[in-house]
């Protein structure tokens, strides 16, 4: 899995949104210290946190599976843009076959679990795909055997009020690992000056 930050919203956009509220723009740093400190205020401590929907982060995730995608899309005020399928299944067709325990092949194209029983029928999944798409069957119908390992890549952009709520249910220790990880993953790839949003959203085991 790798998590990078494309873009985000510089700070000062967010305490210009708060002081519009009570115009008191001449009371503000510049989004030094004291812009900051309102941030957190409004934002987090007393919970104004449509504030917070002024600052946008863009990622692009890669290597996530199918499985961690469908819970990645119950977080509905982001925006998903998602490698297709439909287009690309066709780098499968020329792979060498896939067998059982053979993880290190498979792994480019399926998140492993850990769990053999788990992970070699992936595998076999995986080769039977292969095996379709080597029938010449269309691409729109032989997506319909992909397993639920199988690995994709998506843009995807979500501002920060949904981003707390995303950190605080994906990083709890009652989540799906691999969306655990991602949650970690994003949280870690966030500007250092903007963690203190997200600090407390993430959960510590």
């Amino acid at each position: 899995m790798e998590v990078t930050l494309l873009n985000h919203t510089p700070l000062w956009v967010c305490s210009n949104a708060i002081r519009t509220c009570w115009q008191s723009f001449d009371k503000g740093d510049n989004g030094g210290e004291i812009d900051l400190a309102l941030i957190d205020r409004v934002g987090n401590q007393l919970k104004h946190a449509s504030t917070l929907e002024h600052l946008f982060y863009n990622f692009y995730i890669k290597g996530i599976s199918r499985a961690c995608l469908q819970e990645l899309a119950r977080h509905r005020i982001a925006s998903l843009s998602v490698k297709s399928t439909r287009y690309t299944l066709k780098e499968l067709k020329n792979e060498s076959e896939f067998k059982p325990n053979d993880f290190d092949n498979a792994s480019r194209y399926i998140v492993l679990t850990g769990n053999e029983f788990v992970d070699n029928a992936s595998i076999n999944a995986l080769e039977n795909l292969r095996q379709i798409l080597n029938q010449n069957t269309s691409l729109d119908i032989a997506k319909y055997c992909l397993p639920e390992s199988y690995k994709t890549e998506l843009s995807w952009s979500i501002n920060a009020r949904s981003l707390q709520n995303f950190l605080n249910l994906r990083s709890s220790k009652s989540a799906l690992w691999e969306i655990r990880n991602l949650a970690n993953a994003i949280y870690n790839a966030l500007p250092n000056e903007h963690k203190f949003i997200f600090a407390e959203c993430v959960y510590k085991d």
